[in-house]
């Protein structure tokens, strides 16, 4: 961002993208990838769903309008009537029957909605929160923020393996409890950060995040029996993209409470600030909720 367009970090998974489109394309010829042959497909579920979420989203960002308000309320409507209807089809694009019948896929996902809505805004809140208030360039700031995802990398492997021999759930109740903590060490904006509380915080949010994500993963694919793998996998990403795209629609409604309709930048840091505190106890709730969720995975299982 700081030398190109912030739309530049986009093109990065044009490359990516291809790589994984040829590689699914050659592993599309094997028999084992087929479990849902002569199904049809969903379309308008699909659009059902997306028109509910793209409302929802718009409406949370501009919740203080009255405008915001209908499309938040409108958005609310459609999701309610679109899991509804997926209940009644034959082949509907969410499988509502494993959240129904399934209890550890249920709160499995559950626990993963909650996690990525609790985590997904911290990096941008702390990305925009290091540059306008603690002036740092664009630079720095993602050589602060680097930890988080270093953190990821280095103890999400040993993480997947001890999960294998260990009771996942578990693990992944663990996890959540240190993302919440690692929220918490960003408490306080208002008054200030240091940085060592800001890379303590990131460091314990990578950890949590690593302790999390494989064993959740690992708990979910084996609650189901193999001919529901791609549904499953497909279920978790959904939740796994709804939580982000929650957690991002929280920052837009506390921008529009404690900063307003205006350009973002030094001059409303104190607005930053006070929305990024707010931002902090609603993210660690979700956690906690998170913890919860996670936990009565394993009663159920």
């Amino acid at each position: 961002m700081q030398y190109l367009s912030w739309r530049a970090i986009f093109l990065l998974n044009v490359p990516i993208g291809l790589l994984v489109l040829h590689l699914v394309k050659k592993g599309l010829a094997g028999e084992e990838w087929k479990g849902a042959g002569g199904e049809g497909f969903d379309l308008a579920g699909a659009l059902v769903y997306t028109a509910a979420l793209a409302a929802l989203m718009y409406g949370l960002s501009a919740i203080t309008e009255a405008r915001g308000q209908l499309f938040a309320v409108g958005g609310a409507a459609a999701m309610a009537f679109f899991l509804r209807r997926e209940t009644r089809i034959a082949n509907p694009i969410l499988n509502a029957g494993l959240f129904m019948k399934n209890k550890v896929f249920a709160f499995s996902s559950l626990a993963a909605f909650l996690n990525y809505s609790a985590s997904f805004a911290a990096g941008f809140l702390l990305s925009l929160y290091l540059q306008y208030a603690r002036g740092m360039t664009p630079k720095q700031a993602g050589f602060v923020l680097v930890f988080q995802p270093l953190f990821m990398v280095a103890f999400s492997p040993w993480a997947g393996r001890l999960s294998d021999r260990r009771d996942p759930g578990l693990i992944a109740s663990a996890g959540m409890a240190l993302t919440a903590a690692g929220i918490l060490l960003f408490a306080g904006p208002e008054s200030g950060l240091p940085l060592w509380r800001i890379i303590t915080g990131l460091c314990v949010l990578g950890l949590g995040l690593a302790l999390f994500s494989s064993p959740n993963t690992n708990a979910v694919m084996g609650s189901v029996e193999k001919r529901y793998y791609s549904v499953a996998s497909a279920a978790l990403a959904t939740m796994r993209v709804t939580g982000q795209m929650f957690s991002m629609a929280v920052v837009m409604l506390l921008f529009s409470i404690f900063v307003g309709k205006v350009r973002l930048g030094p001059e409303n840091h104190e607005g930053l600030a006070r929305a990024f505190g707010a931002g902090v106890w609603i993210f660690a709730a979700l956690a906690v909720l998170g913890v919860f969720a996670s936990l009565k995975r394993r009663k159920a299982s």
